[in-house]
């Protein structure tokens, strides 16, 4: 049940970096769900790999090249689905801060939420 009202308001999420960054477009909330799911995939499955492969430049800029990491996640799945896109990676760096911002809420929600019924 948190996974699914995790992807919801993550798709809603996309919905509010759309709205509030004109770098970013969602066309509709099908394209924000679909969106919200390349992304939790591309960040489960290749953030490791991209992390470990860039560990070194990482630790170089203290870990700032992270931010990097997101917005090329971010973009690629812009380039992955029709209904979401991403202007350039400038747009994707500020979309996915945004993002991420957004997503610490959501996950400070939930925790409030579903510790409680515990």
């Amino acid at each position: 049940m948190r996974l699914l009202i995790r992807w919801l308001l993550s798709a809603l999420a996309l919905l509010a970096v759309a709205y509030l960054y004109s770098g970013v477009q969602v066309s509709t909330y099908t394209s924000a769900l679909l969106a919200a799911a390349v992304i939790g995939l591309l960040n489960m499955f290749v953030r490791p790999v991209l992390v470990v492969l860039t560990l070194p430049v990482t630790i170089v800029t203290l870990g700032l090249f992270l931010f990097v990491i997101n917005a090329l996640l971010f973009w690629a799945a812009s380039g992955l689905l029709s209904g979401f896109h991403v202007n350039s990676f400038f747009a994707a760096l500020v979309g996915s801060l945004i993002y991420s911002l957004l997503g610490v809420v959501i996950e400070s929600a939930l925790g409030g939420l579903f510790s409680k019924q515990a």
